[in-house]
């Protein structure tokens, strides 16, 4: 499709106004409600899920459009799709401790993210990546960015809230001692601009996580597989995912 390169801009304009969306509510009285799995969800996912949806049928007819918090369409014959989460980090945003991001990713033949956007409503920086490279804009300036060379010691992000014992054993029996604690989709924009190294990830997420950050991290020279170097799939049964390995150089 010749023009999704163009919808670019488009997107990032769509993330920062769901950002600034979401901010209205941020560190208010806000109810929280629970979703069937008991994962807390609040008024400022679904407004920026609503907005963000509508925007994009408005932008690009056709392509489905998976939401964690709206229509989660079979996507099974689909030669591409949007994969969205309007508010990545609501455990963060309930908290006030400001480690959540919006992200919106588009996936072609189930395997390929040929754009991620990824938008830090509390800093104000904007991640994005497609087919002409990745980047970061903050304050007006635009800087692409790189995944840098692996250095030694080598450095990982970890989850602030999902540590395992099986990513623990990863990082042992991989001698990786230095470790950067992170939330939020914003560890694949660390590795994007070279950061960090890895993002061993053993776990549940689920692909509206990921794909966003899947995209630039790919646009910045780096690559996500399965821990046994397999390629990442999308769509999913129920969209959820495996274990997978996010690296830089």
């Amino acid at each position: 499709m010749s023009h999704i390169p163009s919808l670019l801009p488009q997107i990032v304009d769509i993330a920062r106004v769901a950002g600034a969306l979401i901010m209205t509510h941020y560190r208010t009285a806000s109810e929280v409600y629970r979703k069937a799995d008991a994962s807390p969800v609040t008024e400022a996912d679904r407004e920026a899920d609503r907005m963000i949806v509508g925007h994009l049928k408005k932008i690009s007819p056709g392509i489905p459009i998976v939401s964690e918090e709206g229509e989660k369409p079979d996507v099974a014959r689909a030669e591409r799709f949007w994969l969205v989460d309007p508010l990545d980090g609501t455990k963060s945003f309930i908290r006030g401790n400001g480690y959540f991001t919006v992200n919106i990713g588009l996936i072609e033949n189930h395997r390929t993210p040929v754009l991620g956007v990824i938008y830090d409503p509390v800093s104000r920086a904007m991640y994005y990546g497609s087919a002409k490279g990745a980047f970061r804009e903050h304050d007006g300036m635009v800087n692409p960015i790189c995944v840098r060379s692996k250095e030694d010691p080598v450095t990982a992000l970890v989850s602030h809230s999902h540590a395992n014992k099986a990513t623990e054993d990863y990082l042992l029996a991989h001698r990786i001692e230095k470790r950067i604690p992170c939330a939020s989709s914003i560890k694949f924009c660390l590795l994007a601009e070279g950061r960090a190294d890895i993002y061993p990830r053993f776990g549940p997420t689920m692909e509206w996580d990921i794909a966003a950050g899947h995209a630039i991290l790919a646009a910045a020279g780096g690559s996500l597989t399965t821990p046994e170097g397999q390629p990442f799939l999308y769509g999913k049964e129920n969209f959820l995912n495996g274990n997978f390995l996010a690296v830089g150089g």
